[in-house]
């Protein structure tokens, strides 16, 4: 046996060890710094030195940010040989920031006018060239799309996708998830987030300890909650202007080359004080020990869609059919969530394979929200299972097909919306599960999408920038937003 002093010695330790568990609790969560640049003034000179020094700083502090780059921006550089500006921000990852950014007209502007199949090939048609010449220039693919200043546009989405690009960063309100991150459209978007924003200088820079304050309480707060992610941007235009270059375009106007202003620089020891700002902020940020600067792809790693890796049994197919409610809304479940396009198709796969089958239903491609506005439904519609069978099956091949939801499915000469037919096939989804037998007669009874909510109401703020026309709106871009609301869910940490 042991002497009695070992063992009260090794209680001893114990007891501390435990004491010491339960003072300091859960180890605290890591605070994730996306910083980014939107890299656009291809007017000014004196800016791409300032994008330069900026990303110099960057490099010698070992931080890796991520320069979204306009690509007539990137044709400048090249055409005034800045090659040494080209090279310090190769250093860091690039993103795109649009062809022209405030020409007119701008993404949302053209876009206003078209539906979903043909904006989204005219936002290739547009778009794509400069996203090359981005390519082409730094010799690295762009990782991450933003519009330029408040010009969004939800047929944007699936070209980014086809053009291999897994990430909308950006900030703007047409859009948005409590301020997380989310999946939307197919994309991580790291968009309209709430910290952020209240760390931007103000109009004389002089307001750096207030943003040291709120960065210190964000730190705090999320550290003390499982960590989190701050989206924190800048232009290095606005360190050196003394007014943004584009409001060459500002109300609609679209001056040629040739009538382009170029706008003064501010005072020197003004320019300063911009540079001191960022520099003393990032300095602060990088002291705390759970921060941890990253790029537009160590992002989407971070937030890699669990769902697309995963295989799908009979039993979890069930368990998702088993949360469809009335309010159809997107699934967390574990280490993966489910957008309602997602679920829907996951149902419709299992209802259509053979009984005995359960080798695993996967989500090969996005599926997209519908392209158009689906049938007002008031009442129920009651139909035999013979037709609700059918109807299933031909729901299957819709999505199999466009890989998107349809506007409406049809019960033989009747349709109704894809969200009513959801939750009745949930409900037998659940029933056939439990090895019971179809019913003789299915109720579709009126539902809604509950993800539309977290899509804004139009309104001249969601398009507040003076680049617009005055007065301009768009109530056709959201309502297609809303319609892509079947895409929307929250994007998990993969740590």
């Amino acid at each position: 046996m042991l002497p009695l002093a070992r063992i009260l010695c090794a209680i001893t330790v114990l007891l501390l060890v435990d004491a010491d568990l339960l003072a300091h609790g859960p180890a605290p969560g890591k605070v994730y710094v996306v910083l980014w640049f939107d890299t656009e003034d291809y007017i000014l000179p004196e800016s791409d030195d300032a994008a330069k020094r900026l990303a110099a700083f960057l490099t010698e502090q070992g931080i890796q940010a991520t320069f979204k780059v306009v690509g007539e921006k990137a044709r400048t550089l090249e055409r005034r040989h800045r090659t040494d500006v080209i090279a310090a921000l190769q250093k860091h990852a690039i993103g795109y920031h649009s062809n022209t950014h405030s020409q007119h007209p701008t993404p949302a502007e053209y876009e206003s006018l078209l539906d979903w199949e043909t904006g989204a090939a005219e936002f290739t048609r547009r778009e794509r060239p400069g996203f090359d010449d981005v390519q082409r220039i730094f010799k690295q693919k762009p990782c991450c799309y933003g519009q330029p200043g408040s010009s969004w546009a939800p047929q944007a989405f699936p070209s980014l996708a086809s053009w291999d690009v897994g990430l909308y960063l950006d900030e703007a309100e047409h859009v948005g998830l409590n301020g997380q991150p989310f999946y939307y459209g197919g994309l991580l978007n790291i968009f309209n987030t709430k910290e952020g924003p209240q760390l931007r200088p103000n109009g004389d820079w002089t307001n750096i300890e207030e943003s040291k304050t709120k960065f210190r309480q964000f730190y705090q707060q999320m550290t003390s909650n499982g960590g989190g992610l701050i989206s924190l941007y800048f232009h290095p235009c606005e360190f050196i202007h003394s007014q943004f270059w584009d409001m060459n375009f500002a109300r609609g106007a679209n001056p040629t080359r040739e009538q382009w202003q170029i706008y003064p620089l501010r005072p020197p020891d003004s320019r300063e004080r911009a540079f001191g700002y960022f520099e003393q902020l990032i300095r602060y940020m990088k002291s705390f020990p759970q921060v941890q600067f990253i790029t537009g792809p160590q992002a989407m790693r971070l937030y890699a869609d669990g769902a697309r890796e995963h295989r799908f049994s009979a039993s979890e197919i069930a368990d998702v059919a088993s949360q469809v409610e009335s309010e159809v809304n997107f699934q967390v479940l574990g280490a993966y969530t489910l957008s309602p396009a997602e679920i829907m198709t996951l149902v419709a796969e299992r209802m259509t394979a053979q009984p005995s089958a359960d080798t695993g239903v996967v989500l090969p491609f996005t599926i997209y929200g519908p392209s158009l506005p689906s049938p007002q439904m008031t009442e129920a519609v009651e139909v035999t299972w013979s037709q609700f069978e059918r109807s299933v099956y031909d729901l299957h091949g819709f999505i199999q097909h466009n890989h998107q939801i349809p506007n409406a499915v049809w019960l033989g000469s009747q349709n109704v919306p894809p969200e009513a037919f959801l939750v009745a096939m949930a409900k037998i989804a659940r029933k056939g599960a439990n090895g019971g037998a179809p019913p003789e007669r299915v109720m579709v009874a009126p539902a809604r999408l509950a993800t539309e909510k977290y899509v804004a109401v139009d309104s001249l703020e969601i398009w507040s920038w003076p680049i617009f026309p005055p007065g301009f709106h768009s109530e056709h871009l959201l309502e297609l937003a809303r319609l892509q609301a079947w895409t929307l869910k929250p994007a998990k940490r993969s740590e």
